[in-house]
C-alpha cells in the first residue's frame, strides 16, 4: 500500500519544459553555441547547475558556471512570468488534492530550482498539499543520482515501501530505482527521448487514475 507519493515536478505537475527550452536556447544563441536536441534532450532531469557543468565541458565555455546559471535564470524568469497559458499538467490537481484528502503524504522531488518551485508553487497554489519540497539545488549530484530520492524517502513519515516515485524521464525512473523505489512512469505526448522501461508503472494520463490506483499498488 502507498502511503507516501514524491512527484516530481517538470513534465509531471507543470509543463515548464517549454518555457526552460526557450531560456536554454536564448542562452545557447547568447553563447554562440549549437546545442543539437538530442544534447539537450540528454540533459533531461538534470539540475541547471548539472547542466551548464556539463555545457561547460562539451563546449569549453570560459564563463562560470554559476554566472551562466544566473542569466538562463533571468531568461526563464521573465519568461515564465508573461507566459499567460502556463497550466498545470491535466488531471494533476485533482489527482493531488485526492491524494491529500486520503491522508497521503505528498513530497516534491524535483531538479528544479527553488525560485522555480516559489514560482510554480505560488501560481497554483499547492503549498497546503505537500510536507516537504526538495530541489535538486541541494545536492552536488542530479538525477540518475539518487540522492534526492533517498531524501525524500528519510523525511517521509512512512517506510521506504510504501513511497512511490512519479517521474517523466529516464534520469528520473533511474534515479527512483537506484534509490530501491517504485515508480510510476509518466509518459506524456510531451516525452521526447525517454525510456520507460525501468518504470514498475507507466501511465499516460492522470485523467485515467485516481488516489484508490496509487493506495493500492
Amino acid at each position: 500500500m502507498v502511503k507516501t507519493v514524491i512527484f516530481d515536478m517538470d513534465g509531471v505537475i507543470v509543463d515548464t519544459e517549454p518555457v526552460h527550452r526557450y531560456a536554454y536556447f536564448s542562452h545557447f544563441n547568447e553563447l554562440d553555441i549549437a546545442v543539437s536536441s538530442e544534447v539537450y534532450n540528454s540533459f533531461t532531469g538534470f539540475s541547471t547547475k548539472n547542466t551548464y557543468q556539463k555545457l561547460k565541458e562539451i563546449y569549453r565555455l570560459e564563463e562560470d558556471v554559476e554566472s551562466l546559471i544566473l542569466r538562463k535564470r533571468a531568461l526563464f524568469n521573465d519568461a515564465f512570468d508573461t507566459k499567460p497559458d502556463l497550466e498545470l499538467i491535466s488531471g494533476v490537481r485533482n489527482l493531488i488534492i485526492e491524494l491529500h484528502q486520503n491522508g497521503v503524504e505528498l513530497i516534491l522531488g524535483t531538479s528544479a530550482s527553488k525560485g522555480t518551485i516559489e514560482k510554480v508553487f505560488n501560481r497554483f497554489n499547492l503549498y497546503p498539499y505537500f510536507s516537504h519540497l526538495l530541489s535538486g539545488e541541494d545536492f552536488p549530484k542530479s538525477k540518475p543520482d539518487p540522492a534526492i530520492f533517498l531524501s525524500a524517502a528519510g523525511l517521509s513519515k512512512h517506510g521506504k515501501n510504501e513511497c512511490i516515485v512519479i517521474e517523466d524521464s529516464t534520469n528520473g525512473i533511474k534515479a527512483a530505482k537506484a534509490a530501491d523505489i517504485r515508480v510510476i512512469g509518466y509518459k506524456s505526448a510531451n516525452s521526447k527521448q525517454q525510456d520507460y522501461t525501468l518504470a514498475d508503472y507507466v501511465i499516460s494520463d492522470f485523467n485515467g487514475i485516481d488516489a484508490d490506483y496509487i493506495i493500492r499498488l
